[in-house]
């Protein structure tokens, strides 16, 4: 299925991912929020992680068309996701998402920590206030 994603770390733009994967293979980027998540910092890039309470913000990124089966494989490495393996950093998942022109909700992937990694992030991890990773103090 072909869906666009939802950034919101190092591959939004001006980050230093968005020119390395994303730059010249998108038709468009938008802004963009998450609801139901919580961000925390990490070693140089954040983790999202379900929570009804929060919101987290991005963009909502739709790749040409003719770019997109190399791109999810490429995001999917670059996460560290490998679909069904607890052991993963991150699992892609379909998530609503809205358009902040707009309020329109949008189906899209996302990268959520995984089942080790948010339950680390649970007890010990450093919550990112504002849910917008380019707000971190």
């Amino acid at each position: 299925m072909s869906l666009p994603f939802f950034v919101y770390g190092t591959l939004r733009p001006g980050e230093p991912n968005h020119d390395a994967f994303l730059r010249g293979r998108t038709r468009s980027e938008e802004p963009a929020r998450l609801t139901g998540a919580i961000l925390y910092d990490g070693p140089g890039y954040p983790y999202a992680v379900a929570d009804p309470g929060g919101v987290v913000a991005g963009e909502l990124v739709t790749p040409l068309p003719d770019q997109y089966d190399q791109l999810l494989l490429e995001l999917d490495e670059l996460e560290e996701c490998v679909p069904g393996d607890p052991r993963s950093l991150y699992d892609r998942v379909r998530r609503e998402v809205v358009r902040d022109r707009d309020g329109t909700p949008v189906p899209a992937w996302v990268y959520l920590a995984g089942p080790a990694v948010a339950a680390g992030l649970r007890t010990r991890g450093k919550l990112i206030e504002g849910g917008d990773w380019r707000g971190r103090g």
